[in-house]
């Protein structure tokens, strides 16, 4: 979870010619499945991928994430550009300590990865709903995990078995100390 502050703003109000101050705001915003399926409901695009967003459907995001409840909705209107850093920043944390090796990295498909998509990921690899709410790169590298560890074993050439078959028989020959069958 992360929690950003919104400073306080003075501000004129122009119908009572006076300026008006707002208070500070603290916000509680977890990156998840949740959020992205909120965004992706009213933007009608996938937020994972390529294309950047603007500056709205950015703040928009934000409000998205927002667990704390009953926030003023012109809180929103004060986010900078330093806290949609720190936001992108909490986007990008992997969350995790597993790694993949470099044959395993990236998604090859060109399909795009929407909400609905991870969903049936979850669903299709029997991944409890409360997963949801985690952080969405730790739920999608729990994915991919499981991915690695349900693929069939990947098959040997026949170059490769014949090179494990003669490296197996000449460690034999040397165990025994024979020169094998002539």
């Amino acid at each position: 979870m992360l929690k950003i502050t919104i400073p306080g703003q003075e501000l004129w109000d122009e119908g009572k010619e006076e300026f008006v101050n707002t208070k500070g705001t603290t916000l509680q915003l977890e990156h998840s499945l949740v959020s992205l399926s909120k965004w992706e409901s009213k933007w009608h695009k996938p937020f994972l991928g390529k294309g950047d967003k603007t500056v709205e459907e950015t703040v928009d995001y934000i409000r998205c994430m927002t667990l704390t409840q009953n926030v003023d909705p012109s809180v929103y209107g004060f986010i900078t550009n330093e806290i949609i850093g720190q936001v992108s920043d909490y986007i990008d944390d992997s969350m995790t300590a597993t790694w993949f090796s470099k044959e395993e990295k990236g998604n090859t498909s060109q399909e795009a990865v929407t909400a609905e998509l991870i969903y049936y990921w979850m669903v299709a690899l029997n991944i409890p709903f409360e997963c949801q709410k985690w952080h969405l790169n730790r739920l999608l590298t729990l994915i991919r995990v499981c991915n690695v560890k349900n693929a069939p074993p990947e098959k040997l050439s026949q170059k490769e078995i014949t090179k494990r078959t003669a490296a197996i028989n000449a460690a034999r020959r040397k165990a025994h100390k024979s020169k094998g069958r002539k």
